[in-house]
């Protein structure tokens, strides 16, 4: 976006809930000098004249209004959040504080200051226990298996009422099992290629019998994109004698994003294998706490709405992945 000329300010916490070295070389990568990093302090990009950096919590309320207060947003993309399913098992208060709090606080400066439309990542985890696939967000979804999912299960119906009370325009995508370069390296992806490369065995959970809805970094991007330069309209056709839980009255959508063709985990591990020239030793377990056999989306609302199409397959996404790899951990 900062390519298309829009002015854009990006927060980052850097906590170290993963390597933070990581962390810093992103944003080196997109000219911002580590150097110059200060907690509430904003930093020119020297690469996009137009960025600007700011380290921020989303807990912090008081330096999240004094920064709306001064930048009057007219959009405002929320990708932060506290990932991942196993760590909500240990940690469960990280994820209140940055999943629901930080959430609130950020819905509170949208309505205050008048954003004119908030897009938010929501997570395929919020399918829980359903079975029925592909998944749609038509689907109740009301059986999370992680607090992780549950946090963001409420983040839409917080996003919900903020679109009904008070007119703010709101759309959740729902992200389905996201990978690429200058990913998280408590991925499995990122697990699995360490491993491999140092001759360790790879943790494949359930046997191997799992499934996932892969999508490549660009893929989500390009959504993102899309959706945040159309913010929704109410959904006249609304039904409450038989609610659609993607539409409301209220400005307010949920989309899944995702490739829309699950891939079974062995084969995902056979493509990295080829990608690198080296098998995986293999260590099979049985299901995690919190995990789910299979997803799969049912993207069909993005392709209708905002003509999207994934376009990068995995052969080509574990290509670049491992590319990447290689040149960052040589």
């Amino acid at each position: 976006m900062a390519g298309q000329g829009d002015a854009i300010i990006g927060l980052d916490g850097i906590n170290n809930y993963y390597d933070v070295s990581l962390k810093i070389a992103r944003l080196e990568d997109a000219g911002i000098k580590r150097s110059a990093l200060a907690y509430g302090e904003l930093v020119e990009s020297k690469k996009f004249p137009n960025y600007r950096f700011l380290q921020l919590d989303l807990e912090d309320a008081a330096a999240l209004e004094r920064l709306f207060q001064t930048h009057r947003f007219s959009r405002v993309i929320h990708l932060a959040a506290q990932a991942g399913v196993r760590y909500s098992l240990k940690n469960p208060a990280a994820y209140i504080q940055s999943n629901v709090v930080g959430f609130a606080n950020l819905l509170e400066c949208c309505r205050r200051y008048e954003v004119g439309h908030f897009v938010y990542a929501s997570s395929s985890s919020v399918y829980g226990l359903n079975e029925k696939t592909p998944f749609s967000t038509r689907d109740n979804v009301d059986h999370p298996v992680s607090l992780y999912a549950a946090t963001k299960k409420s983040n839409e119906l917080m996003a919900h009422t903020y679109s009904h009370l008070f007119g703010l325009p709101t759309t959740g995508l729902r992200f389905f099992t996201v990978y690429g370069p200058w990913g998280r390296p408590d991925m499995a992806y990122h697990l699995f290629t360490r491993a491999i490369l140092a001759d360790e065995p790879i943790q494949v959970f359930n046997h191997g019998r799992m499934s996932r809805d892969f999508t490549y970094i660009d893929d989500i991007v390009e959504g993102v994109v899309r959706t945040a330069a159309k913010p929704p309209e109410g959904n006249p056709a609304w039904d409450g004698g038989h609610p659609d839980p993607s539409s409301s009255p209220a400005p307010y959508r949920v989309y899944n994003i995702g490739a829309g063709r699950p891939m079974a985990l062995l084969d995902f591990i056979l493509e990295l294998e080829k990608a690198l020239g080296k098998e995986a030793r293999k260590n099979y377990l049985p299901m995690q706490p919190g995990d789910v056999e299979t997803t799969y989306a049912d993207i069909s609302g993005l392709q209708r709405d905002f003509n999207y199409q994934p376009a990068v397959n995995l052969e080509t996404g574990i290509r670049r992945f491992v590319d990447w790899y290689l040149g960052y951990y040589p």
